[in-house]
């Protein structure tokens, strides 16, 4: 049992910090250079990278998510108690991610993304943009948690 707790959390830390990695680029670069742009430039930046994203990382976040749940079913059930909770906590954490990034960020990549390919200027792009950083901090932070909780358990594990 301690060998698939220990491959569980491992695949889960990697899929983890490719998500945490792309938010952290977001928070820290991104944001100052998406500020400095005009709005075509931006929905265009924006919205393809979008497009990308939001087809090849969908693999990394649910692979993550998939493993931080059998390293914790597995840590549970398998008498690693202190392992089991702590992916436990960190699933907690990635949950509140995922649920923030459905209501608030994927609408608006898709709205960001439709504009971009349709070669079309939003009224409200900037504004989009603002609500979409508005919580790119949090994202950050809840993966950058997420992430110590797992590394954690898998040193106990």
């Amino acid at each position: 049992m301690s060998i698939i707790i220990a491959v569980s959390l491992i695949f889960a830390l990697l899929g983890v910090a490719v998500i945490f990695g792309a938010d952290v680029l977001a928070a820290v670069v991104l944001r100052p250079v998406y500020a400095g742009v005009d709005e075509r430039t931006l929905v265009q930046a924006v919205g393809r990278g979008h497009h990308f994203g939001d087809k090849r990382l969908p693999l990394a976040g649910i692979s993550g998510v998939v493993f931080t749940v059998i390293a914790a079913a597995a840590g549970l059930l398998g008498g690693r108690t202190p392992s089991g909770a702590l992916a436990a906590a960190a699933l907690c954490l990635l949950l509140i991610w995922l649920l923030l990034f459905a209501r608030i960020s994927k609408p608006i990549n898709a709205r960001l993304t439709a504009a971009a390919l349709a070669d079309e200027i939003p009224a409200d792009a900037r504004a989009l943009q603002d609500r979409w950083e508005s919580i790119i901090d949090l994202r950050a932070v809840l993966q950058g948690a997420a992430f110590v909780l797992l590394a954690v358990a898998l040193f106990l594990a």
